[in-house]
């Protein structure tokens, strides 16, 4: 049985591929500190003989007995509200936390996948974002604590790879949703349902035209799947193509919740990326994949899950 080290295992993504890997007969070695991941993520997973748990910072040197065929480093605040309540925290979860990961993937001979993000590319002057795009990133902005963590996570990765040989992957992100999303996310998704479901205006920052593109988790963790057993060492976008405006997005959920919330519109944070679309090209050509699931049904999943966290329903 093949064995692979998942950090951030108690998060959005990370307990997603908890379960894929599960699925596909791994053992599943799980990693989390709790900063903004939950132990309820991945409580259906405890009582599995092919699934442990470390409750770890993976800032701080990382052990883990036998041998390991693969590592997932996923560990990271990955939403606004997060990386701008703990800076210092992402920034060394993505330099120290990426150096230790990859110095015990040196250790274990096993095969090195990172999550990096669309945020690399910044508030782009290309579109749609190809991998060959270098981006337009500020560092000192407030948002620079996270696209420069996953920058320089691409290039220490890189740099295993080309000086050290080792096999590695990189997977850039794109908007993802889906169930185990935190209502306290901050991410449009997320704010945007709690916010209709508890009968509140959806806030909307600007004027709502900037756009982005939504791909639903199990989409998403497809992808990274194939990406890790392929045998390409450059990153790869992985996300929907389909493109909407945020005022677009926040009618979608206001009808599809019925509740008829109004749309109230606030300033737009400093460096927010007006544009936001991954050509895929790539992940078609390599990996033969693309999305399958319609963002109306994986809305519809999604919001399921919101009404059970929340304890409400949608009127008929």
């Amino acid at each position: 049985m093949k064995r692979v080290l998942i950090t951030g295992a108690a998060g959005f993504l990370g307990s997603h591929l908890c379960d894929r890997f599960i699925k596909e007969g791994y053992h599943v070695i799980g990693m989390d500190n709790l900063l903004t991941g939950s132990k309820d993520n991945i409580e259906h997973l405890f009582a599995l003989e092919n699934f442990e748990f470390y409750h770890h910072d993976v800032s701080k040197f990382v052990h883990v007995p036998g041998e390991l065929d693969y590592i997932l480093h996923f560990a990271s605040p990955a939403s606004p509200i997060d990386y701008l309540k703990m800076p210092i925290q992402t920034l060394k979860v993505g330099s120290l936390g990426c150096h230790n990961l990859l110095g015990l993937a040196k250790e274990k001979n096993a095969r090195f996948l990172i999550a990096s993000t669309s945020e690399v590319y910044g508030d782009p002057n290309v579109h749609p974002q190809t991998e060959e795009y270098w981006g337009n990133v500020n560092p000192v902005g407030p948002r620079g604590v996270y696209d420069e963590a996953k920058r320089f996570q691409e290039a220490i990765t890189m740099a295993y790879h080309t000086f050290h040989g080792l096999e590695t992957r990189i997977v850039r992100i794109f908007n993802t949703y889906g169930p185990r999303m935190r209502l306290d996310d901050g991410r449009a998704l997320p704010a945007f349902m709690s916010q209709a479901l508890k009968g509140e205006d959806i806030t909307v920052f600007g004027d709502g035209s900037q756009t982005r593109s939504f791909c639903y988790v199990d989409d998403l963790v497809d992808g990274i799947y194939r990406l890790l057993l392929s045998e390409h060492a450059q990153p790869v976008n992985i996300g929907n193509p389909s493109e909407i405006t945020i005022k677009e997005f926040a009618e979608e959920v206001v009808a599809l919740t019925k509740t008829g919330s109004k749309i109230s519109y606030q300033d737009l944070p400093k460096d927010d990326p007006k544009q936001r679309r991954p050509d895929i090209s790539k992940a078609k050509e390599i990996l033969d994949w693309e999305p399958k699931v319609d963002r109306k049904d994986g809305l519809a999943i999604t919001l399921q899950y919101f009404m059970e966290k929340l304890g409400v329903e949608v009127k008929s």
